[in-house]
């Protein structure tokens, strides 16, 4: 896409624009709305009133100033976050199925919505629930079935019915851990359902939608590319980068692209009908001398973006991204891109949130347009920097403002969620990107020629040694691991600080000034202070934790910034122990075996396994912990010792655990599973 120009005037006002405001007004109502939960009538009571306010201040109260109809109209914008939000909710619909009773069976009809990527033992996918017997309901689930070698998988648009019960996601076990609950939450998935494979039926007429026609044209694409002669990690790249398919991926090229801070070109976005915008505008312009050439450009350019998002199995992100640069193409036509691409932009972003408040808080969501947004207002800035004379230097300084300002706005999104950060990420921009529409160019040619079976094996051979030079390219960068910084700490606070660190540092480049200076020293001296105010706790915290893995046992003890892990498999654990030791700011690590006693605070802690059932000698027991099965009879060893609390791990047969809770019931002790309770947490500050 041609990089926009935008005058210093329109730059110094970027952030006083009205849609801007009302962006904000409106995410800080949805925030409300997530955090605080108010009941539907609650949230309509407030809309309407701030609604009836600003009315009566526009029809009364003209002569007012003009900061009270802003107040107001900020205010409105807040309750209708607030009351999207509430309307997006499950509990407050009528007809969702989580209204009726999911306690028992019922006979659910599903149709299937997004085919996920499957994992070692179930299919997956995100199906609505049609019916539940004979009552008409509405919902997504995410549906799992037994992989079976005899039975294939299920397509977009097909429709099964189960008779069977829904179970609600389970939270994560161990602290730390990534929240799955909360990710199938924030897009409006509360439960699930397991099948085996033969525990459902395939309803032999299905209703076709948009999305199972685009879900098939994607497959007999990949089909045909799968008859040519495309090397394995190729052909998974290929299907990623022109197709949204990442499910053949391997993962030594998965995790390439991830350390060499280029995984935004395998992740089908922006940034890819941005750039097939960019071809189309330049490859199109003959057809501006016919009459009404420029009309036709534009309909032909829409047109084609959608196609293409067709063929990409039209998923939520390039729904988004077309929907966005169809918005862009039109600010083209009109020929006045600098203020009509950000206000189209930012009303679009304003829209979307509307119809879908819970996009909010999905992570493509807030790095797409934390980029956008750094790019529009940041990449002008650094143009202004340098303007070199050769053609060549010039176009790799726009390559590489475009880049700088990107990783600016998505930095603080990338710590958060994923703790590391790629140095060499200007490499990967510098090397790849400059090519990317050359390579999207020329694959959709390799699409257009396979589906009409024309497709030559010399361009075969030809696209196929490009792909491979990108990831060769791509695994040279990643393999620079002194430039890879991982496992770095960083919660909500830092994130916030973060952008008000880059937010004034960024207004203070624009126009320097006393006030300016202060509030952005400010920013920084708060981020400074708050780290330190983390690793001083931490220094001074020690915990003890008895983890959830399945089929091992850990225990986990921290002394300030320091992290010994008792375990029998250290393999097992290390997902568990980085977790932990990220967010907890621990700098040294060291692994020791079990032992089967261990004194806490003057309380004894004594750990029974399979094949050490044996009691020390001091029976004086606080905490009895159960690991690998142990054959012993409880009630009877609960007679002969009174610890406070009995504890099972993950290691343990499930029949066993229930025979032990059953016991613990019967006499009254506190009884704690960590496959039903999660991780059992000892803390001392």
């Amino acid at each position: 896409m041609p990089l926009l120009r935008l005058p210093g005037s329109f730059r110094m006002r970027l952030l006083q624009f009205t849609t801007v405001k009302l962006t904000l007004c409106l995410i800080c109502g949805i925030l409300i709305g997530y955090y605080l939960r108010p009941s539907l009538p609650l949230s309509f009571s407030l809309a309407l009133v701030s609604l009836i306010l600003l009315g009566v201040v526009f029809v009364f109260y003209r002569k007012l100033p003009t900061f009270l109809f802003a107040l107001f109209t900020g205010l409105l914008a807040i309750t209708i976050g607030i009351l999207s939000l509430t309307l997006s909710e499950s509990r407050n619909y009528g007809r969702h199925y989580s209204q009726q009773n999911l306690d028992k069976n019922w006979g659910y009809t599903l149709k299937i919505r997004e085919v996920l990527k499957p994992n070692g033992y179930s299919n997956r996918y995100v199906a609505h629930v049609n019916s539940m017997d004979s009552l008409k309901v509405s919902g997504k689930i995410l549906l799992n079935i037994a992989v079976d070698s005899s039975i294939g998988p299920l397509m977009v648009d097909d429709e099964i019915l189960a008779y069977t019960t829904l179970h609600p996601i389970t939270p994560p076990l161990n602290p730390h851990q990534f929240n799955y609950k909360k990710y199938l939450s924030n897009i409006g998935i509360e439960h699930q359902i397991k099948l085996a494979a033969h525990d459902y039926y395939i309803m032999p007429q299905a209703s076709t939608t948009i999305f199972g026609k685009a879900y098939k044209i994607r497959d007999h694409i990949i089909q045909n590319l799968k008859k040519e002669d495309f090397g394995t990690e190729e052909l998974g790249v290929i299907q990623a980068l022109l197709l949204g398919q990442r499910n053949e991926i391997t993962a030594e090229i998965d995790t390439d692209y991830k350390d060499a801070g280029a995984y935004h070109i395998l992740a089908l976005s922006g940034l890819h009908i941005g750039i097939l915008l960019g071809l189309l505008h330049f490859l199109l312009r003959p057809l501006e001398i016919l009459p009404k050439g420029r009309t036709i450009k534009l309909v032909v350019i829409v047109l084609l973006l959608w196609v293409f998002a067709l063929l990409a199995g039209l998923s939520a992100s390039i729904l988004r991204a077309t929907t966005m640069f169809t918005f862009v193409a039109y600010a083209l036509y009109l020929n006045r891109p600098t203020s009509h691409f950000n206000i189209l932009a930012l009303s679009l972003f304003f829209i979307l949130l509307l119809l879908d408040p819970l996009l909010l808080f999905q992570v493509g969501f807030q790095l797409s347009y934390a980029a956008v947004f750094a790019i529009v207002w940041v990449y002008p800035l650094l143009q202004k920097l340098w303007t070199p004379q050769y053609w060549i230097i010039k176009k790799g300084w726009e390559l590489l403002s475009v880049s700088i300002a990107a990783q600016l706005g998505v930095f603080p999104i990338s710590l958060y969620y994923f703790h590391q950060f790629p140095g060499l990420f200007l490499i990967s921009s510098l090397l790849i990107l400059p090519f990317l529409a050359f390579i999207l160019g020329y694959g959709i040619l390799v699409i257009v020629l396979s589906l009409a079976h024309s497709l030559p094996p010399v361009l075969v051979t030809f696209y196929d040694t490009v792909i491979h030079w990108m990831n060769s390219i791509i695994g040279i960068v990643a393999q620079q691991e002194s430039f890879l910084f991982r496992n770095i700490s960083f919660d909500a606070i830092q994130l916030i600080l973060s952008y008000g660190i880059i937010i004034t540092m960024v207004t203070v480049f624009i126009k320097t000034s006393y006030k300016r200076v202060v509030v952005f020293l400010a920013f920084v001296l708060c981020f400074q202070s708050y780290v330190f105010i983390i690793r001083h706790n931490a220094q001074n915290k020690e915990s003890l934790m008895i983890g959830h893995i399945a089929r091992n046992s850990a225990l986990i003890h921290q002394t300030g910034q320091k992290l010994t892990i008792f375990t029998t498999n250290p393999k097992a654990t290390l997902k568990m122990t980085n977790d932990y030791a990220v967010a907890q700011n621990i700098v040294a690590l060291q692994h020791r075996p079990i032992k089967n006693s261990y004194l806490i605070r003057g309380k004894r802690m004594v750990i029974l396994d399979s094949a050490n059932i044996a009691l020390p000698k001091n029976h004086d027991v606080s905490t009895l912990v159960l690991t690998q099965s142990p054959k012993i009879n409880l009630e009877r060893l609960l007679d002969s010792i009174a610890p406070n609390i009995v504890i099972a791990d993950g290691s343990n047969y499930k029949s066993y655990v229930e025979r032990w809770e059953a016991t613990c019931h019967k006499k009254m002790l506190p009884f704690h599973y960590t496959g039903d309770k999660g991780a059992f947490l000892y803390t001392w500050q």
